[in-house]
């Protein structure tokens, strides 16, 4: 029963979807600029303050002391800090678009070494650099743990999450900013998130029927060129109200998405099916076994003795489900409907489609991930 109603529920609502006339939508909302994008940053650095839960590692130690060295602290050579509050990490964050020197950005912390907790630690002073090796950015401050773990004299041990992978809200200044595409030339450049040949001509459409003939233009599937002016400041509004123009969104294709791990099914509205006919029943196959005790006949010498016999009870039986009839361009509800009617499991109803597919009577893109 169960089984029924989360196809049925499937049903509802993706048919729903196919009733419902489709809302037009921002271009803001299904495409970006070209050229305007975060940029990712990556450094190394160490974390005091810990409590007893630091590295071991040789190169957190070295790392200390050439810190050390660069405060003026000179330690004999050789020596080596060694300090169970200290552990390496390697930094990570995200440059948005347009970010100037002296705005914050987030920083995630995480372990590099056999570190237990970073829980209670402190960044110290470290450079984030982006792909050209440039530093972009400088980190540091008190981390925000969200996993959590403890131990017992015994040597039993609870973990939540993930108590090596910290984050520092606003815990880097930004020191340089990066060169952007936005105010170069006299056209911007929008990107759909989706290409659709379809969604960027109705794009192209709609910009020049709000802003004036000619001055949008489709460059393919996914680019849409729009004429700006070259004054930055106009730039701004008029990207703006390029960002606002509104229209509808072709339907992506027909698809059927199979997770073959968890046995999710999605379909989406355009799906159809030829004329076919389905019967689909499994075989239940049980196997019982019940052993006899064998006792030696009266008088039957001294080598008789009582053995224990297998038996072996075969069971098949057949599940006897109706065939049921696709007709001409069958909608999704009637899908989902005839696949209730049969009782299918989403395994089961894998195998349909499969063999809907091979059949040529499944008008879709079966994707099995």
């Amino acid at each position: 029963m169960k089984r029924h109603c989360k196809f049925a529920l499937l049903g509802l609502l993706l048919s729903g979807f196919t009733l419902t006339p489709v809302s037009a939508e921002r271009i803001k909302d299904m495409a970006s600029i070209a050229g305007v994008r975060s940029n990712q940053l990556v450094g190394y650095g160490l974390v005091v303050g810990l409590f007893r839960s630091g590295d071991k590692t040789a190169f957190t130690g070295q790392s200390m002391r050439s810190m050390l060295s660069q405060l003026g602290v000179i330690l004999p050579p050789g020596v080596n800090p060694n300090s169970s509050n200290i552990a390496a990490v390697a930094l990570s964050a995200d440059l948005p678009a347009f970010a100037k020197p002296g705005q914050k950005i987030d920083v995630t912390v995480s372990s590099i070494g056999d570190s237990g907790s970073l829980r209670g630690g402190t960044l110290l002073m470290s450079p984030l650099k982006g792909a050209d090796g440039s530093i972009y950015a400088m980190a540091q401050g008190n981390l925000v743990v969200g996993g959590i773990t403890a131990s017992g004299n015994s040597g039993s041990k609870v973990t939540v999450n993930n108590p090596s992978v910290g984050r520092i809200p606003s815990g880097a200044s930004v020191e340089r900013s990066v060169p952007s595409p936005f105010d170069q030339g006299d056209a911007i450049v929008f990107n759909l998130n989706e290409s659709d040949f379809t969604t960027a001509n109705r794009m192209a459409e709609a910009i020049n029927n709000q802003l004036g003939a000619n001055t949008a233009q489709a460059l393919d599937a996914t680019s849409v060129r729009v004429n700006a002016p070259i004054n930055p400041a106009q730039r701004v509004s008029f990207a703006s109200v390029v960002e606002n123009v509104q229209l509808s969104q072709d339907d992506a294709p027909a698809k059927i998405i199979v997770n073959s791990r968890t046995g999710t099914v999605v379909i989406n509205g355009k799906v159809t099916v030829k004329p076919a006919a389905v019967s689909h029943g499994s075989l239940v196959v049980s196997i019982n076994e019940q052993p006899q005790v064998s006792q030696p006949a009266p008088f039957s010498g001294p080598g008789a003795q009582t053995v224990v016999v297998p038996k072996s009870e075969i069971q098949v039986a057949e599940n006897k489900n109706h065939m049921f009839v696709f007709n001409p361009g069958v909608s999704l509800d009637e899908i989902v409907r005839a696949v209730n009617n049969v009782g299918a499991s989403p395994n089961d109803l894998v195998a349909i489609l499969e063999a809907l597919k091979s059949a040529g009577a499944l008008r879709a893109e079966l994707i099995i991930i």
